[in-house]
């Protein structure tokens, strides 16, 4: 039989992945540039471990203006080729370029929804594979795992914190849409 799974509360007295546990991890958020800039951490991470991403993540807040979506989704030529040899970030082209096209696809959604977090308010609940196929449909670099650990991430899914960890008590405090019953209206 294969150990269980690793919860990702073991990892809370972490220098990097401590703080993130105790303060960012699986906790509501409605702000338009922390949600696009989780999407871009967790779409960076594919193939990496969350540790460099953690260890990066200052730098890609410089890189990339703050996640500031209306200045990513303008980046020129320039602005990718100065991301592209930015040793601070991930230098892979097909990221740097879902960055800007996914900036680009938040603007779409505001100007229909009127925030990337009201998009995903309208869209909650859903099972994961529906919202695995609705980032697919919506966003560049997206696959289910991106997926889920974004919505994990932010509170849209459970399973970011072990029900015992005190950090389950501060989140469920601040009702994340998973904790969220539907009313139908």
């Amino acid at each position: 039989m294969p150990p269980a799974p690793m919860s990702y509360c073991e990892l809370a007295d972490h220098p990097f992945h401590g703080p993130y546990h105790d303060e960012e991890y699986g906790f509501p958020i409605q702000d338009d540039a922390r949600l696009f800039e989780r999407l871009m951490l967790e779409v960076n991470q594919a193939g990496l471990s969350w540790l460099t991403i953690l260890k990066k993540k200052d730098n890609f807040r410089r890189a990339y203006d703050g996640f500031d979506i209306d200045r990513v989704a303008g980046y020129t030529e320039q602005d990718r080729a100065r991301l592209l040899s930015d040793s601070g970030i991930i230098r892979n082209r097909l990221k740097v370029s879902a960055a800007i096209e996914n900036a680009k696809r938040i603007q779409e959604l505001r100007d229909e929804f009127g925030s990337f977090a009201s998009w995903l308010d309208v869209n909650h609940p859903l099972s994961l594979e529906a919202w695995s196929k609705l980032f697919k449909r919506t966003f560049k670099f997206t696959g289910g795992e991106i997926v889920r650990e974004f919505l994990v991430s932010t509170g849209y899914l459970p399973g970011a914190h072990d029900p015992e960890c005190p950090v389950f008590a501060r989140i469920a405090k601040k009702e994340p849409p998973w904790m969220r019953i539907p009313d139908g209206t």
